[in-house]
């Protein structure tokens, strides 16, 4: 059993081999709080969930890293604009990301630390990388000597002499525009923190590379992150955490993008998807189904039509696991393992597509041992589908989702359920006494409430259309 990754800084898929046995660490580039997230941001952490997921399912035990970055340059623009203290804009957002996340079944980190909290260590580093020169102080701001590291830019794949670094206003004192800001001076009526070389503020890319060191150490095992990030922000990272002496991370990981248009979402081109508007038209289950079963490398052109395939698919799987449980008359346990088909999709780079085919396939299965009255092998296959589907995060009977947790879901299924099948009663009365007329009337009239309307040998059955 070997897990293979898509490595972007080798261009290709490798062996998974863990620095430690048994074990595997993670930091993902998280949220920057300056607002409510879209599909697009709560797509990254859909995806490290799944990897999260399989590398548990597979018997590491997984450390699981996602920072908040909660002070930059929209952040306190935003606190301008709103006359609110950023660390109230920030928390505000940190809170809807968190109830993103938690919505769509994602798995809380190990460890979620914000970007404000680690000071103390950005200062050792930095103070470090001088003495190391590496980096150097300037007008109270700190930067990054490019030139100090002959690995810079291996990452993306860029030549020094072509390099266009981003800049923001203040940072002056720049001894090579190619330099990137660790540490940024005071402004007045900003927030700001000391340090040896005056009163300022993180700079973006010095937080993951101290936070990644706090928490897991000199080196690890993979970082992710949005195929975005890849330049300026990870290859910072990279020039950072290798200067001051940290192996840092031994596989690169990227998701791609949600598009809307042809273009990347963001709010910046006004064409964002907000998390907690979609889940007031599309089920959480289905938002999860649709955002994380296309391969984590592939884009996603979001499209209301695209929902609705996702929502049709989904509700093929939730059938069948319905129509069993009801059948068996019992808790149906999901199997010890999955189908070594499953298994060998997943193992080769997350191919989670090619792995939900056999979900799919074993459906059909289910479904062609639920007309012959095969009770044993329908059974059989609903236990291969909870374990696929519980890898996934898309199990319908994992309290998640099926109202164990907060909601009242299961409650409200119960209610409707019985004031269903009185209705359905009165519908074979009608049939009974041949009044067909009322049968279908009773039955379109179901129908158009919402619900589908199944005549089986058991019986009539109901479920959401």
């Amino acid at each position: 059993m070997t897990i293979r990754l898509y490595d972007t800084s080798a261009r290709k898929i490798r062996d998974f081999t863990p620095l430690r046995p048994g074990c595997v660490s993670i930091y993902l580039c998280g949220a920057t709080v300056q607002a409510a997230p879209h599909i697009g941001h709560i797509r990254s952490g859909l995806n490290f969930d799944i990897m999260r997921r399989w590398f548990a399912h597979r018997g590491y035990d997984v450390t699981f890293v996602r920072n908040v970055t909660d002070i930059d340059d929209k952040i306190i623009q935003k606190s301008v604009e709103q006359g609110r203290p950023w660390w109230s804009i920030g928390y505000e957002n940190e809170v809807a990301f968190n109830t993103a996340y938690d919505t769509l079944g994602c798995l809380r980190p190990t460890y979620e630390p914000r970007a404000t909290g680690h000071i103390p260590e950005m200062i050792e580093m930095m103070r470090g990388l001088i003495e190391r020169g590496h980096a150097y102080a300037a007008d109270g701001n700190v930067y990054f000597d490019v030139r100090s590291f002959p690995e810079y830019l291996q990452l993306s794949n860029q030549e020094l002499a072509n390099l266009l670094q981003p800049s923001a206003e203040g940072e002056t004192g720049k001894r090579d525009p190619r330099d990137f800001a660790m540490w940024k001076a005071a402004k007045e009526g900003e927030p700001s923190w000391e340090t040896p070389w005056g009163r300022g503020r993180p700079g973006w890319h010095l937080e993951c590379s101290a936070m990644a060191h706090k928490y897991l150490g000199t080196a690890f095992d993979i970082h992710g992150g949005g195929v975005d990030l890849v330049f300026p922000h990870h290859e910072n990272e990279i020039a950072q955490a290798k200067a001051y002496g940290d192996d840092f991370a031994r596989y690169w990981s990227h998701n791609a993008w949600v598009t809307m248009s042809g273009e990347k979402m963001s709010k910046s081109l006004g064409n964002s998807v907000l998390v907690s508007e979609m889940v007031k038209r599309w089920r959480p289950i289905v938002l999860r189904y649709y955002l994380g079963t296309p391969h984590y490398r592939s884009m996603i052109e979001y499209s209301e039509e695209a929902l609705r395939e996702a929502e049709s698919a989904f509700a093929r799987i939730e059938g069948f696991v319905q129509r069993v449980v009801e059948m068996a008359g019992k808790a149906v346990e999901p199997a010890a393992d999955v189908p070594p088909a499953f298994a060998e999709a997943m193992d080769d780079d997350l191919g989670v597509p090619q792995a939900l085919a056999i979900v799919h396939t074993t459906v059909r299965q289910g479904n062609s041992a639920l007309t012959a009255d095969d009770k044993e092998a329908a059974v059989a296959r609903l236990a291969e589908v909870r374990a696929m589907l519980g890898v996934l995060g898309l199990d319908p009977l994992d309290a998640r989702w099926s109202g164990g947790g907060a909601d009242r879901g299961a409650d409200l299924h119960g209610v409707v359920d019985s004031l269903v099948r009185l209705v359905l009663e009165q519908r074979q009365s009608a049939r009974a006494r041949k009044d067909y007329a009322t049968a279908d009337a009773i039955r379109d009239q179901l129908q158009q409430s919402g619900l589908n309307i199944e005549d089986t040998p058991s019986g009539p059955r109901w479920s959401l259309s």
